[in-house]
């Protein structure tokens, strides 16, 4: 059974630059879904990522979060947009 801490911690430990950049990550599970809810965030940009069961215990594994790799892109392509703003 995978717990929201070892989880987060797992995510932060392969995409390290989501500290690095100051994004905020957090993960929930949602029962209805049956996946976990991964919300990133850097001030008032927010996204949120559903992460399948089977996605997540790969990520424990210590593989790559493909969906997840393309919303932190996606959050910091959002982040630049707005500082040019």
């Amino acid at each position: 059974m995978i717990d929201k801490k070892t989880l987060c911690d797992k995510i932060r430990q392969i995409y390290p630059d989501i500290g690095e950049c100051g994004i905020d990550v957090d993960v929930d599970f949602d029962r209805q879904q049956n996946s976990w809810v991964v919300h990133l965030k850097k001030g008032a940009t927010r996204l949120k990522t559903f992460l399948e069961e089977g996605d997540a215990e790969k990520c424990m594994l210590g593989q790559k979060c493909v969906g997840l790799g393309i919303e932190i892109a996606q959050l910091r392509a959002n982040i630049e947009r707005l500082k040019q703003a």
